[in-house]
Order: C-alpha cells, then structure tokens, then sequence
C-alpha cells in the first residue's frame, strides 16, 4: 500500500489543495491498487482514461485556485448509480450492456465538486443481499483475513471464482465497503434499502451513513424499493464520511421526495462536543442469544459516550420485533412493481422469442438471480387479491407503529439511540448460502427499523471481536439530525480507534 493510497479523503484534499501531491499521481496510485486487487473483485468496471481526465482537469483547476470541496479525489461509485455513458447494470445480467444516456443526480454533484470517478463498483444484484454473494459477476472478497488463514491460503482461496472460506463484506454493498477497507479509493457511493450502508461497514471496520429519506435524491439511482432506497457514502472515517455527505445531498427538482432544505455543513460537526446530549439505549435490541461480543461493545460505547459527556437511559422501541417481517413484506412488494420494467424490450438483456409473452418469460428467467426472483415472487404474492389487506396493508400499519416509537423516544427528550450494528461479525462467503433464506435476512435485524422509519443512521467501528475481525456501533437520529451522528460517531471513533486490516495480502 503507497503512501498515497493509505492517506484519508481529509488527508488527500488538503495535499491537494497545498499543492503537495497532484490529482494525477493520487489518481494513478489508486488505480495501480485497483489492478493489484483485482482478486477482491471488488469493482466490475475501472474508467482509467476517464479517471486520468478528471484528474488533470482538477490539477488544472487547482492551480488557478478554483477547486471544489472534493477536488481531485479518486472516489469509487456503486454499480447502482447512473453514470453516463459508463457500465451501470446493478450487477444484473438482465441490464447486460447497458450504458446510460444520462447521469444520476448523486454522482452529478459529485463530479460537479471536483470528484474523480475511478470506476463501478460490484454488489449485490438490484441491491438485493447481505453478503454481496448474488451479484452477476460473482461474489466481492472483504480485505479481512479470515480467522486462522495464513496470507498464502488467502491468496490461494482469493484465486477461486467462489472465493470459500474468505470473509464477506457484507452486502448490498459489499464492492463499495471491500475498496474502501482496502485502500483502492478514498470513498465510495453506497445505498442503503434495509441496512447497506451501515452493515458492510461494520462488517469491514470503515463509516458508513444512511442519512434521512429524502435527503439525497433518488434520481438516477435504479430503484429497489422507492420507500426504502436512500444514497449515502462509505468511508474510512466519521469526517470523511461527513464531507462525502455534504457533496451529494442537496434538493433536486427531478426528484419529489426529496427535501428542498439546504445542506448542513456536516463537517463543522465532527470534533464537536456531545456534552448534554441523551443517548437512548433500547432494551429490544437485546436479543435472546446475542452474541457476548456485540453486547459487551454496545456496553462499552455506552461507556464511551458517558465519558464524553452524554446521559445515557433506557427507551423502549415495543414495536423493533415486528419490523424485520414487515420490511420483508413491504421491500419486496415495491421491488415487484419496480422491477417489472425488466422485460427485455427497451434495454439490457433480450432472450429470442417467437412472440411477446414468450420474450417476457424467458428474459426475465434468464436474466434475474435466484434471490432477485425469489422477491419478486414475494412481492407479487403480497400483493395480489385477496392478500394485499392480509400482508402489505398490515405491514404498512406496523410501519407506522415503528416510526411513531422513535417519534416518542425523540419526544422523550432523547438525541440519539446506540445499538449494535450487526448480530455477528463477518462471516465466511458460503457460511450461509442455505435452503432457508431467513438465516441472511437475519443479518438486518439491527438495521432495517431505520429505513422503515426514514430516520438517519450512522455505523462506526468500535472494536475487533477475538478473531480479529471488525465490529461496529450503531447511532440513529432524529430526522436530518445527521450533525448529532457525526459528532457521537466521532466521540466513539476517537475513543475506539481506527481500524484496517493487518496487511495487504491481495495485492
């Protein structure tokens, strides 16, 4: 790893801007990882030529002294993200082919701050997974050296097409969490639906923040669940993650759920103080069997936090255990109505056929995975006749009952709410490829009550479990609160550390 490619978005912008380093030579750094790694399979698309573009445009731009608040800083982009002009398939081999004539509204504000696009990066296909294990091209690696595995049987299982026995990086968006752990960008463009975001970070030791629904647009962003779906950046740390933020919210005309409110500066709030804030610790989340490792670090972050300054006291979300069957109702749902635009006629992939029935049937089975069409088919049955009222009405009903715990808590006088990440820390690629899907589902149990809420939530890590592996804190806040998440997240970063793998065995 050069010293370039080890240094954060923070640490690079104000190189840049000093005039120390040249986009070019941090761009070219970045790349030259991306080649050295390409086992990880982290990203599906790498836009070299491109890339060295925007980077000398940016070095021209910074000489005249007109550079943006991420100019010149090589940045990865989820395979989700309309690029014009470039790869954007959601990892789906019913999108083969396809290169938009337009470009997202996210990834416009990035290039529009001065962002250098290194390329598209792998997840799970339509976003749909928890371990980046459904994508067409194959499963992403984490950077994490499985527990017991030497550097040479890594690098051995690291040249499989099905990579056993190597750490998942969570999912969906295991490729952004996979480069950004190991160094092959600064940041990376992720999306969160039912925890995307916040799990591969946990999973991989890096900041990841879902913020509020409607505070970054969706246009341009292929749709999952248009309830659910919210843009968000991973990074390596809480002020990275902070200044990636700013860049890409802000209102859009193209987009009506998104919020006409002005950006906050987010990284005016990282370093600010937490002293007299309430941290709501909710007794649901203590699950039955929970793994000794995450209670123990969700005790010490509490720890933390007090010791900081904040109060901390027990709130109740009575209404947690009904929100991951009721976001497995309503996902899915939405994801059938989305996705029926997939039929082989307009774009992507289009199977021979003698007439129009036949030619729906047979691209739509060919191009959909196993676990995109095994939601689809959820989602269809929920709501046909004489099920709607039985599943999505009443699903929608528990919704409402979610969000109103939060607004009772908030109302309580609570700031923020702390609760685990994930139940485990990463597990194996394969580890949970079984018959019965709801053993990867689980992996949301923590997560998926902010998105049924449209609240923000941001995951930081906190810790290594006793095989060495990362393990990360979640905070949840108050609508476009996400200030307050960034300077707790920061409280429980300076406290725990940072957090990388021990050495770059892939490269």
């Amino acid at each position: 790893m050069t010293d370039l490619t080890s240094l954060t978005l923070a640490e690079a912008r104000d190189r840049l801007a000093s005039r120390a380093i040249s986009s070019r030579d941090l761009t070219a750094a970045h790349l030259a990882a991306i080649d050295r790694a390409k086992g990880l399979n982290a990203f599906v698309a790498v836009t070299a030529e491109k890339a060295l573009a925007m980077a000398d445009a940016s070095d021209a731009r910074l000489a005249r002294g007109e550079g943006g608040p991420l100019e010149g800083l090589p940045i990865g982009v989820k395979d989700l993200y309309a690029t014009e002009g470039v790869h954007t398939q959601a990892c789906s081999h019913i999108l083969d082919g396809f290169k938009p004539a337009y470009e997202s509204t996210v990834t416009a504000n990035l290039w529009r701050d001065g962002a250098v696009m290194l390329g598209k990066l792998n997840m799970d296909e339509f976003a749909m997974g928890s371990s980046n294990e459904t994508s067409y091209y194959g499963p992403v690696a984490s950077p994490w050296l499985p527990p017991n595995f030497s550097p040479t049987q890594a690098r051995a299982a690291l040249a499989d097409k099905g990579k056993r026995g190597l750490m998942a990086p969570g999912g969906s968006s295991g490729g952004s969490s996979s480069a950004v752990a190991a160094h092959l960008c600064l940041a990376a463009t992720a999306s969160d639906t039912g925890g995307s975001i916040r799990q591969p970070a946990a999973l991989t030791g890096i900041v990841g923040i879902k913020p509020t629904y409607g505070r970054c647009s969706r246009w341009g962003m292929v749709a999952f669940a248009s309830s659910l779906d919210q843009a968000g950046p991973l990074a390596r740390t809480v002020r990275d993650a902070a200044i990636m933020l700013r860049s890409m919210a802000g209102p859009d005309p193209k987009d009506s759920t998104c919020s006409p409110s002005p950006v906050p500066d987010y990284e005016a709030s990282v370093g600010r103080s937490v002293k007299g804030l309430t941290i709501g610790v909710p007794k649901e989340y203590r699950l039955e069997g929970m793994n000794p490792e995450i209670e123990a670090l969700w005790a010490k972050g509490a720890e933390w936090l007090r010791a900081a300054g904040a109060t901390i006291v027990d709130v109740s979300l009575p209404n947690t255990r009904h929100a991951l069957p009721a976001y497995y109702i309503v996902a899915p749902a939405e994801a059938s109505s989305n996705l029926a635009r997939y039929d082989g006629v307009r774009y992507g992939l289009r199977e021979p056929a003698s007439e129009i029935v036949d030619l729906y049937q047979k691209t739509r089975a060919s191009g959909f995975g196993p676990e995109v069409r095994r939601r689809l088919m959820i989602g269809t049955y929920v709501l046909s006749a004489g099920y709607y009222d039985a599943y999505y009405l009443r699903a929608q009903k528990i919704r409402t009952l979610i969000k109103r715990d939060f607004e009772i808590a908030f109302g309580n006088g609570v700031d923020a709410i702390l609760t685990p990440a994930t139940p485990s820390p990463a597990f194996a690629i394969g580890a949970m490829a079984s018959a019965d899907p709801v053993e990867m589902y689980l992996n949301d149990v923590f997560t998926v009550t902010v998105n049924m809420a449209g609240l923000p939530g941001l995951v930081t890590p906190a810790g290594l479990s006793a095989d060495g592996l990362p393990l990360g804190l979640q905070l949840i806040g108050r609508p476009f609160d996400e200030e307050t998440l960034f300077a707790l997240g920061e409280a429980i970063e300076q406290a725990a550390g940072r957090f990388s793998p021990p050495e770059a065995w892939w490269a």
